[in-house]
């Protein structure tokens, strides 16, 4: 950094943290050359509970930790982003995106949901930025990876019939998960008691915001209603031992491990569209993979970017 900016940094620290200012704004992160304050960091925290009321429950501490670490997330991403995507322009993929979040905190309409963002603290405008991040960066994940995506179309297929067989009843599961991995020289067995201690005292959503590396994290690691044929052998083992309301034993998959949490099932009576299956299940797998990539590239973007926290 040059001694000019570092010179301005200084100065803008030196005036928000004087108490003659009134409220303090205090600079809690800087990322390269860009800081984050106090007052980031309750608006973020405004955002997630608005995704995750249970964030409540959270301790002070720890939600500022979750917050300052999605904010940081949200920078260096944006930071990569900046060199492919115009945040100018406006593009059909955040309106895409922007439904789907709509649709899924079962809100009316655009109008109800600015109105929702309003009573929490929060811009429209800010959350369309939160928004085009999101969208321009699985754009850019989907452009840098999608050759070296790997789907075998006939053993999804073939995984699809086998579920069929000899079975009168079909159920579809409204799921949660949890995607971890063991970091740095933590074993495996470490991590899963940081996260067991944390189900018992926090509960699954607020733990999966914590330590979930999937996309659903920010939503409490909520997937939905998904067809039983959707499923993996493994997951769909051990999802037959649990009750409604129970979480999975660690499942081992390709990137890592999963707990899963059935929050409500029900019988699936429709009749059976293999081709309409097989897509479904092409999507997920891909989905999968990208979210993989996503993990990696984030990580090697992270590892090479100054991080200072205060």
């Amino acid at each position: 950094m040059n001694k000019r900016k570092y010179f301005l940094i200084l100065i803008i620290f030196i005036f928000f943290s004087n108490p003659l200012f009134g409220d303090r704004i205090l600079i809690k992160a800087k990322v390269k050359n860009e800081i984050v304050t106090n007052i980031d960091i309750e608006k973020e925290i405004n955002y997630l509970v608005f995704l995750n009321p249970k964030l409540k429950e959270l301790n002070a501490i720890r939600l500022n930790r979750l917050a300052k670490d999605s904010l940081i997330n949200e920078i260096i991403k944006k930071k990569e982003l900046e060199r492919f995507f115009d945040f100018k322009k406006e593009n059909k993929l955040i309106d895409i995106i922007e439904n789907n979040l709509i649709k899924n905190k079962k809100i009316k309409n655009k109008s109800e949901f600015k109105g929702i963002l309003e009573s929490n603290n929060l811009k429209y405008e800010t959350i369309r930025e939160k928004l085009k991040v999101e969208a321009y960066w699985n754009q850019l994940i989907y452009d840098k990876y999608s050759k070296n995506l790997k789907i075998d179309k006939n053993e999804l297929k073939e995984k699809i019939l086998n579920n069929l067989k000899n079975k009168k009843k079909r159920f579809e599961y409204n799921l949660s998960e949890i995607l971890y991995t063991s970091k740095n020289n933590e074993s495996h067995n470490s991590i899963l008691t940081k996260i067991n201690q944390n189900l018992e005292k926090i509960g699954f959503e607020n733990t999966a915001n914590i330590f979930s590396l999937s996309n659903s994290s920010k939503n409490g690691g909520l997937i939905g209603w998904i067809n039983e044929l959707q499923l993996s052998s493994k997951v769909k083992n051990e999802i037959n031992k649990l009750k409604i309301g129970q979480v999975s034993k660690p499942i081992k998959i390709q990137n890592g491990y999963l707990l899963i949490k059935i929050n409500d099932k029900k019988e699936f009576k429709e009749n059976i569209n293999i081709e309409d299956q097989l897509t479904k299940l092409i999507n997920k797998e891909k989905n999968r993979q990208l979210n993989t990539f996503s993990n990696i590239f984030y990580k090697r973007l992270k590892k090479n970017i100054e991080i200072n926290e205060y």
